[in-house]
């Protein structure tokens, strides 16, 4: 007899509303997240401490996961891990861990503050019907929208692997098009349960104009992502077929009021493909479009994905001329993203579910070295390495 399918506890929309029908108080959903965060094995009737009426209800209908974490698949320099997570229902997503030193290099002629940080990755749908011809997501079609906790333990399996302190809704799906979803989730990874900064969450959108309108709202001081690849509404419709719902006019228009209403800059993200989008007329265009307005233009160069379409990605001498374009005749701050993950399809672009090759032990030495760097600063035991391990590391000082 197959088990009844059960709530997620990290939906916290319905943790509430349970709790509260039962006669308990709401606050309660903070104690158990806690409890469960801290203690990885336990289940939430299994949390101390609870009012009576809470634990037939947390063993009935609630479990501490509903996804599981199928595997882990590290990069070869080990600054990125692509997760893939089995949902309740048997489908999968897949989210990814990216790495960085926020203090190497520099800004502004001096030294940059900050150290090792980690940004994830997340999906908001089960594949997508945007059709994006860059996109390898795209080419599963739309299979399903996730819930609230399917998204948020998108952020408890990563946090087992390393402290996460960014969150980009940039994964798999359109997350406008699954808005309230999306919502809670945000709303529940910046509550006390998780204390995330809003504005270390970005979600990115193709252009879904009236959630773009109603998100300054609805989640003040989160970051959003336009989706554009293009400069005319005639070549986006080719790269972005979800255009066509929303002209580059009311795109535009959308963004000034979002702006606006937040107060907040937009990142613009730009795919260079090789004779696409990569002219010199192009760049002029695209600096005509964004001049004037509260953007920060990402340039990221094309990775190979398995789709009909026959891209290569820009030359890396036509990204920059088109970079120093935009910078100095709109005066427009423009950066080229540093990809990550492109060895194991977990670059921009390139997630979709399917089979996957097993992590090298050298991946996992690399990542327990960036672990080793974040506890020698901060004394936080790394999850998954053992206290033993990193006060020997400790003793002999050995980096």
């Amino acid at each position: 007899m197959e088990e009844e399918p059960k709530f997620s506890v990290f939906d916290e929309v319905k943790l509430k509303a349970e709790l509260q029908r039962c006669g308990v108080k709401p606050l309660h959903a903070v104690t158990i997240h806690s409890y469960l965060l801290a203690n990885q094995d336990a289940e939430p009737h299994e949390v101390p401490d609870l009012p009576k009426a809470a634990y037939p209800l947390l063993e009935s209908h609630f479990k501490s996961t509903t996804s599981k974490l199928k595997s882990e698949h590290f990069s070869s320099d080990g600054t990125t891990v692509k997760l893939l997570i089995e949902l309740q229902n048997g489908q999968a997503v897949e989210s990814v861990i990216m790495r960085h030193d926020a203090s190497a290099g520099k800004y502004a002629g001096g030294p940059r503050q900050g150290g090792p940080r980690a940004t994830l990755c997340v999906s908001s749908q089960v594949g997508c019907n945007m059709g994006c011809t860059f996109c390898a997501t795209g080419t599963m079609g739309l299979k399903g929208n996730l819930s609230a906790g399917d998204i948020v333990e998108q952020l408890v399996h990563a946090n087992r692997i390393t402290p996460i302190r960014n969150i980009v809704f940039m994964g798999m799906g359109e997350p406008l098009n699954n808005y309230q979803a999306v919502l809670q989730a945000i709303k529940t990874m910046t509550g006390p349960s998780f204390s995330m900064s809003p504005s270390h969450i970005t979600v990115s959108t193709v252009g879904v104009v009236p959630r773009i309108v109603s998100l300054a709202n609805d989640l003040p001081g989160v970051n959003l992502a336009l989706s554009l690849h293009a400069p005319t509404q005639d070549l986006r419709v080719q790269i972005v077929p979800a255009a066509r719902a929303y002209n580059l006019l009311k795109l535009m228009a959308a963004i000034d009021s979002y702006s606006a209403a937040s107060k907040r800059k937009v990142f613009i993200e730009y795919i260079m493909i090789g004779g696409v989008n990569d002219s010199d007329e192009a760049a002029h265009q695209l600096g005509s479009l964004l001049s004037g307005r509260q953007v920060v233009l990402n340039l990221i160069p094309y990775n190979p994905t398995e789709t009909k379409a026959d891209f290569k990605a820009s030359r890396e001498d036509t990204v920059h001329n088109f970079q120093k374009t935009i910078r100095e005749v709109y005066n427009i701050r423009a950066t080229v993203r540093r990809e990550m993950g492109q060895d194991i399809a977990g670059a921009c672009g390139q997630l979709a579910v399917g089979d996957l090759k097993r992590t090298s032990l050298s991946a996992r030495k690399n990542i327990f070295g960036f672990q080793w760097v974040a506890f020698r600063q901060t004394g936080v035991v790394p999850v998954g390495i053992s206290h033993k391990v990193c006060l020997r590391k400790w003793a002999s000082r050995s980096t």
